[in-house]
């Protein structure tokens, strides 16, 4: 165990506190996985905790209790029965003092193993027997479960997904009866999900699984053949959805972008210079064109950028003995498009002949 992890045990400990590892860092480790996402359950109070860590105050309103070290993001939360949910969110919560207790509350049998500083396992739901099966298994009562919290549906796949794991026949069975649940939840969260299933290589099952239960459906999601890509973009550009999920500006023009550059099947200096380089270069892994010839050809671009083109709009009008209008614009994109297939080079003396001569 890390040193760091360590001594933030020791320190709450020495406090008269309990404090454990638990959930997806216990799985990871014991699955020799490396993760920098820790979470620490304790019988610590909140004020307990900003007395042991005052110089940081990035608690929330679930007992939680924030720490950013070196490259670890660490959530401490107190021990806790959540007693009412609404839209997803715990309303009505008690701390107490119980691990057992805790443990109840959280998803998966998987991500309830426990481990202490000195990296012995406390196993109160025999996730370990599930996680040596391979297996997606509900803590509690599964429809209750998925009922509070209709993400762990999402969840569940991921998680099948990723760890290439199966879900247990009794909740695929509840998830088959209650997947409608999945409307209540926002399109950011949906989101989020899907861009984790998406992102590892294993997203087929992830993809297959959402068919399955007719979520795919459910969500007006499609798709045929899919090339793995390490870009979310990329990803979602395979996907046939005419819904915006929560895509910023930025995401929501790379992705139609991509789409167009592959559907056009080519990358030349055209589809460089309209499209840039970034989304050419995932374009072209989806076409599987060699990254290294899409840079070469933009780095011998005569013209990369309309930044770069050697006559500005006051000359063009000087030349041409017109006023300023929309007709700028257009006689732009004609000496791009020239200068791009090679008819004329950029540079003031010739653009300006051009112009003359037209």
């Amino acid at each position: 165990m890390d040193k760091i992890l360590k001594n933030i045990l020791i320190k709450i400990e020495d406090a008269g506190f309990e404090a454990y590892l638990v959930g997806g860092f216990v799985r990871d480790y014991l699955l020799g996985i490396k993760t920098k996402d820790i979470d620490i359950c304790t019988n610590a109070l909140p004020k307990d905790l900003h007395k042991l860590f005052p110089n940081n105050n990035n608690s929330n309103d679930y007992g939680g209790f924030n720490l950013q070290i070196k490259d670890y993001n660490i959530d401490i939360t107190t021990y806790r029965q959540e007693l009412k949910y609404d839209k997803r969110k715990p309303t009505e919560l008690i701390y107490i003092k119980d691990l057992n207790e805790d443990i109840k509350r959280r998803d998966f049998t998987i991500n309830s193993i426990c481990m202490d500083k000195n990296e012995k396992v406390i196993d109160l739901v025999n996730g370990i027997d599930d996680l040596n099966n391979h297996l997606i298994k509900m803590n509690g009562n599964i429809k209750e479960r998925l009922e509070e919290d209709p993400l762990r549906i999402l969840r569940a796949i991921r998680f099948a997904c990723i760890l290439n794991f199966d879900i247990d026949d009794n909740l695929s069975k509840e998830i088959k009866d209650n997947y409608e649940l999945v409307k209540t939840l926002s399109d950011l969260r949906i989101k989020n999900e899907l861009n984790k299933m998406l992102l590892n290589k294993n997203f087929y099952k992830g993809l297959e699984l959402l068919k399955e239960y007719k979520i795919l459906d459910l969500l007006n999601i499609k798709y045929n053949d899919i090339t793995f890509v390490n870009d979310i973009c990329g990803m979602w550009a395979q996907l046939d959805t005419p819904k915006n999920y929560a895509f910023t500006k930025q995401e929501n023009r790379n992705i139609i972008n991509i789409r167009q550059i592959v559907k056009k099947g080519i990358i030349d200096n055209q589809t460089l210079f309209q499209y840039g380089l970034y989304n050419s270069l995932v374009a072209g892994e989806i076409l599987n064109i060699d990254k290294k010839i899409i840079n070469k050809i933009f780095n011998n671009l005569p013209i990369q950028y309309e930044s770069d083109l050697k006559i500005s709009s006051e000359e063009i009008m000087e030349v041409l003995n017109i006023k300023p209008s929309e007709k700028i614009k257009k006689i732009k994109k004609h000496l791009i498009n020239n200068i791009l297939n090679g008819n004329i080079k950029n540079n003031n003396k010739d653009l300006k002949k051009y112009l003359l001569n037209r």
